[in-house]
């Protein structure tokens, strides 16, 4: 993990070197040696990775030199901050002043002057040099000595990231020969009962209580069955706001978060009341939680089930009809045919030579699904190393003999022992990865793509060539996909993950990690109060997590230095007063990343413009009028969010000053400043969303190496014949477009980028015949039409889209559709929803479908459908697919005309 402390450190100063060359001229010779010691150290640490075990002795000079290199990188982006800071005086002031030395190594506006002996920026550095140069030297000799003891020793090297492409679709379905379970959930559900009926599942941690109920509630049976179906993650933090919006979510799209508790639990009982639904109340801790749900819930409702899954008998004991149903272990034979799927799912059964210690490790697992799941993301961490020589029978009894020295444990510690041992042989630069999804809160949906924007800004992402930063941090992620320490909680039509998470025990392996390595730390309330306790300046954390009164907090006025990270996953908006806006600059002078979408602010807060050295920032701006000039201050910001109700604002500051800007999202559509100037743009990749106006020549040129663009409004400028702006856009690989005038039309030959690989269009109310025109997009493999994208009651289809794999037709007034089978020669996944006019769905697409999704057809369509699912079952059998099963149809409801 130092190893990316290092890096991240050269990136650095190389920049430093780069951009504030004017600022720092006295110090430019002392930058570049640093970038010379820093070159053997980062050499050593790599080699350190390298080798199977790092023994304890190095382990501790690696965090000795991660802590140092913070300390130089807090230094450095003081100096920065403070030379900036006098450079504006000097070009506002009226006079010339002379020239001042800071006390670059003492931070903070208290600090006491005449305390400390002012040293110059030079000085600064040649101090931090002379303090790593011993514990290089510590580093050095340490692996001198690990290479002679482990020479012949026959060890490999850590594997390589990524050497074994699984699938990383959605994994729920993982429950392996459980069917006497599931018959008799299936039975508890479907007996019938006069009031609302309680089913409660327990099971100690990691016996599969989620997992088995996931696969009854995504039944096909249960979707049938029930058209409103909830589910809500309780955990051990509960709050009962947040489960009566949860339940509320699904009746409307309102905003609710302004209303009383009171007033939401009477809208939960209105909506629950005389409507047949299924709840799932996941990982219940205490029985007076329980209670303080079912105060709310229609409980003379006999057509609504509720299940509960506990690891604590007494919650499922007296709050439904029947006992709490305990959900079994594994048997021998099911735990090796579940290590067995997880191990070699891509490449069919178990090599002969393996089955005999597979068994063994299999059986030794104790019938612990979770621990099965992560020993055998270890054998294929090990497999994946070996391909193509082969497996390696002798790692698999290694693998055997540490879980039978696990078992010898305490039970309650078993699984924590097995994800430390997943942990241990990870590659280093994984470990951080890791440790930081426990800055998130238990059981929370975390979105892929923020994850991987906010690795690469805490700089855990190491630079490989010819490859972008995105691209490296998507193979780190499905790499612990793959281990089975992260979980794909949902992915999308391609198989990419979206929305991930962690299991609650390895969640809790990370926050006790983070501990130990002072990764991060909770802010939340002391156990007497809600009053979160003081924390002392002088501790040097990186990470504050915000779970309590953040107003409380920030009037302590208590600066500090070294936290580099805000982060806030409050589910409710918090209001904070300006002052205490204002006081988050003063109090994270140096922060990296501003995670605020808890925080709800009326304005723009100006204030952020200090805090030079932000890489990451979300923000929620209800009203939303103006980003000011003042932000293009932020050079090194790569990643800014923005959340608003304000259905478009305009962009005062200059997006092509802010060199390092990578991705700038919002849902409003942006007016950018055409007059802005500046040497920036290159680095963009996603703009989400821009007015149709703000689409210039001016922003073609500059953002060239866009990749995904969203563009909101009027489109008919986009479209004019004249406007040749997406053609211009050669990087563009995903468009979405939201039209909100009257019906355009498509220019007659193909106006769009050639490079384009999703399209999503939206109201844009174009004439059937234009899909011929979308056919001429070479590339393009998945396309969503979504409300009257498309109009008129007859599709004919006349070209063929020969790459798409994917298409979405939402809210269409389509009656008929006709096409051949080789219109759609790559289609593999066809959603058609709320589309009530469609007769039928043509039986001519059934060649390459692999999943059909069909919600709110009329009967025919829904029936031929069904027909396309027989002619799949005829011609496929048991045949296995891209999506690891066999074809999948998924019905949604079913109108009745």
């Amino acid at each position: 993990m130092a190893e990316t402390a290092v890096e991240s450190l050269v990136e650095m100063v190389t920049n430093i070197v780069i951009h504030y060359a004017t600022l720092i001229v006295e110090a430019k010779e002392q930058l570049l040696e640093l970038q010379k010691d820093l070159e053997p150290v980062r050499a050593c640490l790599k080699e350190a990775a390298e080798m199977p075990d790092k023994g304890p002795l190095f382990k501790v000079i690696e965090k000795r030199m991660r802590e140092a290199i913070y300390d130089v990188e807090d230094a450095l982006d003081t100096c920065l901050s403070r030379a900036e800071a006098e450079a504006e005086a000097a070009a506002t002031a009226p006079a010339a002043k002379p020239k001042k030395k800071y006390n670059f190594m003492s931070r903070g506006k208290k600090a006491a002057a005449g305390l400390v002996t002012t040293i110059s920026m030079a000085e600064t550095v040649q101090k931090l040099r002379a303090e790593l140069k011993p514990i290089y030297e510590d580093a050095k000799n340490e692996l001198h000595n690990l290479k002679t003891t482990q020479a012949g020793s026959g060890s490999s090297a850590k594997e390589s990231l990524a050497l074994v492409k699984k699938d990383e679709s959605i994994r729920r379905d993982k429950v392996v020969a459980l069917e006497d379970v599931e018959k008799t959930i299936f039975g508890y559900i479907a007996e019938e009962t006069k009031a609302l009926d309680f089913i409660s599942i327990i099971g100690m941690p990691g016996l599969g209580k989620t997992t088995l109920t996931w696969k009854i509630f995504d039944s096909d049976t249960l979707k049938g069955s029930y058209r409103i179906r909830i589910w809500v993650n309780v955990s051990q933090k509960f709050n009962k706001r947040d489960v009566l919006l949860s339940i509320l979510k699904e009746f409307t799209d309102q905003n609710m978060s302004g209303k009383e508790n009171f007033d939401l639990e009477q809208d939960v009982r209105r909506c629950l009341k005389d409507i047949k639904f299924l709840i799932v109340l996941d990982d219940v801790w205490k029985v007076k939680d329980l209670l303080t749900i079912r105060s709310f819930l229609p409980t003379n409702n006999g057509e609504g089930k509720v299940i509960i899954t506990s690891r604590f008998e007494d919650v499922g004991t007296g709050v439904g009809r029947r006992e709490p149903y305990n959900l079994r272990f594994l048997k021998p034979k099911e735990s090796w045919e579940l290590l067995q799927l997880e191990v070699f799912e891509d490449v069919g059964e178990c090599p002969e030579e393996l089955e005999d210690v597979g068994k063994e490790i299999a059986k030794n697992c104790d019938g612990l699904p979770l621990t099965i799941v992560v020993i055998g993301g270890i054998l294929l961490a090990k497999d994946a190393r070996k391909r193509p020589m082969g497996v390696r029978k002798d790692e698999w009894t290694e693998v055997s003999e540490d879980v039978i020295r696990f078992l010898a444990t305490d039970k309650d510690k078993r699984i924590v022992e097995v994800v430390a041992l997943s942990y241990d042989i990870l590659p280093d630069e994984l470990k951080e990865c890791l440790v930081y999804m426990g800055v998130f809160p238990e059981d929370y949906d975390i979105p892929a793509w923020i994850l991987i924007r906010l690795w690469i800004a805490e700089g855990f992402i190491l630079q490989k060539e010819g490859q972008t930063l995105e691209k490296t941090a998507e193979e780190y992620l499905n790499d612990l996909v793959n281990r089975k320490l992260v979980m794909v909680g949902r992915a999308n039509q391609m198989g990419e993950n979206k929305i991930c998470g962690v299991h609650d025990v390895i969640h809790a392996f990370c926050t006790s990690k983070a501990k130990e390595m002072n990764f991060f730390q909770e802010i939340k309330p002391s156990e007497r109060g809600l009053v979160p306790p003081q924390i002392p300046a002088t501790e040097k954390y990186h990470r504050f997590c915000f779970n309590s009164d953040l107003s409380e907090f920030l009037s302590r006025e208590t600066e500090y230095p070294s936290v580099r990270s805000f982060l806030c996953f409050y589910k409710d908006p918090v209001k904070l007063d300006k002052d205490h806006i204002n006081a988050i600059p003063d109090t994270f002078q140096l922060l990296r990343v501003l995670n605020s979408y808890s925080i709800k602010f009326h304005q723009f807060p100006q204030t952020i413009s200090k805090l030079s050295h932000l890489r990451y920032v979300t923000l929620y701006v209800d009203n939303l009028k103006v980003i000011p000039e003042s932000i293009s201050k932020l050079w090194n910001l790569q990643t800014l969010l923005v959340d608003t109700d304000s259905p478009t604002f305009t962009m005062s500051a200059n997006l092509w000053a802010m060199l390092c800007l990578r991705h700038f999202k919002t849902k409003a559509a942006v007016v950018l400043d055409q007059e802005k100037e500046g040497k920036g743009g290159q680095n963009i990749q996603t703009l989400s969303t821009l007015s149709p106006e703000s689409c210039t020549e001016t922003v073609a040129k500059k953002a060239r190496n866009m990749k995904e663009l969203r563009v909101r409004g009027n489109l008919s400028t986009l479209f004019d014949g004249n406007n040749n702006f997406l053609e211009k856009l050669r990087s563009l690989e995903k468009l979405k477009l939201v039209h909100e005038k009257s019906m355009i039309r498509l220019p007659k030959t193909n106006c769009f980028p050639k490079n384009l690989k999703r399209l999503s269009l939206r109201k844009t109310c174009l004439d059937w015949s234009d899909m011929s025109i979308l056919a001429q997009i070479e590339k393009l493999q998945v396309l969503k039409l979504k409300q009257n994208a498309f109009t008129g009651i007859t599709w004919v289809v006349s070209r063929t889209f020969c790459s798409l794999q994917f298409l979405l037709v939402s809210e269409a007034d389509l009656v008929n559709w006709e096409t051949t089978v080789d219109h759609f020669p790559s289609l593999t996944c066809l959603s058609i929803k709320k589309c009530g006019k469609l007769q039928k769905i043509p039986l001519e697409l059934a060649k390459k479908l692999q999943r059909l999704e069909i919600d709110s057809l009329q009967k025919s369509a829904t029936d031929s459908a069904k027909e396309i699912e027989k002619e799949k079952k005829n011609h496929q059998g048991e045949q296995k697919t891209r999506w690891g099963v066999q074809f999948k149809l998924s019905v949604g409801s079913v109108l009745n005309y």
